[in-house]
């Protein structure tokens, strides 16, 4: 609302900046305004106020003076209408002298919003806290399981679909996503797991070595990366590298609405983003284990030629002696299981997104979390199971 007049009719001085005197007179709080109140000014003013508020003196009635008001705008009556308020709540009779009709319907404007209620924080047991944080979070992964099972069901439909109509299915999409999730991850697979077998080979030498048993080391090492290490570390990988890139890729087109562009073309978003890439990682996945048991085999032997002087011949032999079919086996049996798990997580957390470039990077962090956390209970799952059956 534009400024006002005051009551005496003068004309406005913009260039008067805005003032206030403060005096206690026979127990009446005096308050003269005078200047330009409009916001330009007020922040001096408003600190001075509030000081005053915080430690009022003792007074038992108040005034507040307008007569030397020569500008007057909706923050300059926010100013004294709170000073009246709270002048009041502590018990001051509040008068407002020589205000003009235009200045009080400002202040009656204000004075109706009223003044927001001070926030009550209740103090709670430490025991009741911990509880509601508790069930808060129970109800939190209980909703989450119910979105990602009823995803999962989504997916299964149309992956039933897709098998009774076969060109329904998107070979272009799944082979990109093959090269991009596959391929294109190969050195960084190869490089790790390489570096993760020659470390296992030099601490498991350094500490067999102390009972007289380092050949043994090569029976640790293919046990260990055949059963366990090599997929673990792949599936680790993969979550972080692709798990992400799926929930980017497909939260930028829901950022952008592409996805509600498709359903109103009649293209199904399940077949077209989804199932390629699920089904791409499934494929994807057994194959870098594959890649990633040789060259932790490779880093192991390397180790074990330099500490041990074993011979690459005899490594290899050693290695043929320690393991069996299901040693190998087991791992690419629960390969496809965890790249099921890593794509379904990425693409739902891509579904998931709101809208925002925040949502983006917070479903991105919440996918690669979800995917490496259910990977590990997957493989210790697995692990039981195949110890229970004596695999």
């Amino acid at each position: 609302m534009a400024g006002t007049h005051n009551s005496a009719g003068r004309e406005p001085d913009a260039a008067t900046p805005a003032s206030c005197t403060i005096g206690v007179e026979a127990g009446t709080l005096r308050i003269v305004a005078a200047g330009d109140w409009s916001i330009v000014h007020l922040d001096p003013i408003d600190r001075q106020l509030r000081k005053l508020l915080a430690a009022p003196p003792e007074a038992r009635r108040a005034e507040i003076d307008f007569t030397d008001i020569s500008r007057f705008d909706t923050a300059g009556a926010c100013v004294l209408a709170r000073t009246a308020t709270f002048l009041r709540a502590g018990g001051l009779a509040v008068d407002l002298k020589n205000i003009s009709e235009a200045q009080r319907i400002l202040i009656d404007k204000i004075g109706r919003g009223g003044v927001p209620e001070p926030v009550i924080h209740l103090s709670q047991p430490l025991y009741i806290e911990f509880t509601g944080r508790v069930g808060e979070a129970v109800r939190a992964i209980g909703g989450e399981a119910l979105g990602m099972l009823g995803f999962v069901g989504a997916v299964v439909v149309t992956a039933g679909r897709t098998i009774v109509h076969p060109s329904r299915f998107r070979i272009v999409p799944f082979m990109h996503h093959m090269e991009k999730a596959g391929f294109d991850a190969l050195p960084l697979v190869c490089l790790l797991t390489f570096l993760i077998g020659a470390v296992v080979a030099q601490q498991g030498a350094v500490q067999l070595k102390q009972f007289g048993a380092e050949v043994f080391t090569v029976n640790l090492i293919a046990i260990i990366f055949l059963r366990e290490v090599g997929l673990l570390l792949t599936a680790i990988i993969v979550a972080g590298r692709s798990g992400s890139a799926f929930t980017a890729e497909i939260g930028s087109m829901k950022m952008r609405e592409e996805i509600d562009a498709m359903r109103t073309l009649g293209l199904d978003p399940m077949e077209m983003l989804v199932l390629p890439r699920v089904l791409a990682l499934i494929v994807a996945l057994p194959l870098l284990t594959f890649v990633a048991n040789i060259m932790g085999l490779i880093g192991g032997g390397v180790v074990v030629q330099l500490m041990l002087n074993m011979s690459p011949g005899v490594y290899i032999q050693r290695v043929q002696e320690a393991i069996g079919f299901w040693t190998f086996g087991v791992g690419l049996v629960k390969a496809p299981f965890m790249a099921a798990t890593i794509a379904l997580v990425g693409c739902r957390a891509g579904m998931a997104v709101s809208g925002s470039a925040e949502s983006v990077g917070a479903q991105t962090t919440r996918s690669v979390v979800y995917s490496i956390f259910l990977v590990i209970v997957l493989d210790a799952l697995f692990a039981m199971f195949f110890t229970a059956v004596d695999i």
